[in-house]
């Protein structure tokens, strides 16, 4: 019996990321080697979008200093979150 594989994406313009109803994504970091003081490992961060960013493997989001900046997707997992915490995270906009 043949198994059933998951496709395997190569090309960045089949990776961009899922997206709740209202557009807003949510990634954990996996790890912060590189960046140690602008991310931390396990913790939740919200996209911005940038679809120019994502075309070439990039996230964009709000670091530990408060400001936006661009990181590697590869660092991140995303994750769907239930529509009553997406609101709660989307208060402090």
């Amino acid at each position: 019996m043949a198994r059933s594989r998951r496709p395997r994406y190569t090309d960045t313009k089949l990776m961009l990321m899922k997206r709740s109803r209202n557009g807003t994504q949510f990634v954990v970091c996996i790890t912060n080697r590189g960046y140690p003081a602008s991310l931390i490992v396990r913790r939740i961060y919200r996209v911005l979008q940038d679809p120019e960013a994502e075309l070439r493997g990039m996230l964009r989001m709000r670091d530990e200093s408060g400001e936006d900046y661009l990181y590697p997707k590869k660092m991140f997992a995303t994750i769907d979150l239930p529509s009553a915490v997406t609101r709660k995270f989307a208060v402090g906009d």
